[in-house]
């Protein structure tokens, strides 16, 4: 069964996604998770920590998951990426803990303790991306990779808006043959 600091961590992941940071108050949260607000509070003494450390529980989660879906597009093409990668994505978990991510990203810009995980994960983020890359034969990766993964996160912006995931495969071809060197350039 899971521990009470994995049951907090979730539960205020989904009020989150489910309700924004306004609903993470302790006493929601305990009640989700089906905690005592004592157990809340000797697991988490703040509110910044409690967010900074959801986050962080998810980002690592999150880059495990794309970090085997990058294992996955070892050895494509750049033609095949754009498609493969689309595929790839549209088989994610989607949900509040989506949601909740992209709240809490938006959050760092507002809170510093939050600001340190946030850049954690977009570094990690830009290294995913920047191994893709170089696996494709992109010169210049890393410098590119910033790029790549502004575009997949407005994507997921606008795929939970509007609950469709299509038009990634062609945003992602776009990128990636703008990215390429072109004879003369």
């Amino acid at each position: 069964m899971e521990d009470a600091r994995e049951r907090i961590l979730r539960a205020t992941l989904r009020l989150i996604g489910e309700h924004g940071l306004g609903a993470v108050t302790n006493r929601r949260v305990a009640a989700a998770a089906g905690v005592s607000l004592g157990s809340l509070t000797y697991h988490f003494p703040s509110q910044a920590e409690l967010l900074r450390a959801s986050l962080c529980r998810h980002v690592d989660e999150e880059i495990n998951r794309i970090g085997a879906i990058a294992v996955k597009l070892a050895g494509i093409t750049p033609d095949q990426a754009p498609a493969e990668v689309e595929h790839a994505i549209a088989g994610l978990p989607s949900g509040p803990e989506e949601v909740a991510t992209l709240e809490l990203h938006l959050h760092a810009s507002r809170d510093p303790l939050i600001r340190e995980t946030a850049t954690r994960s977009m570094e990690a983020y830009d290294r995913l991306a920047a191994a893709v890359l170089t696996a494709l034969g992109i010169p210049d990766a890393g410098s590119k990779a910033p790029a790549v993964v502004a575009l997949l996160y407005g994507l997921a912006v606008r795929r939970l808006a509007t609950g469709d995931s299509s038009g990634t495969a062609e945003a992602l071809s776009l990128l990636l043959h703008g990215a390429e060197q072109r004879p003369g350039r």
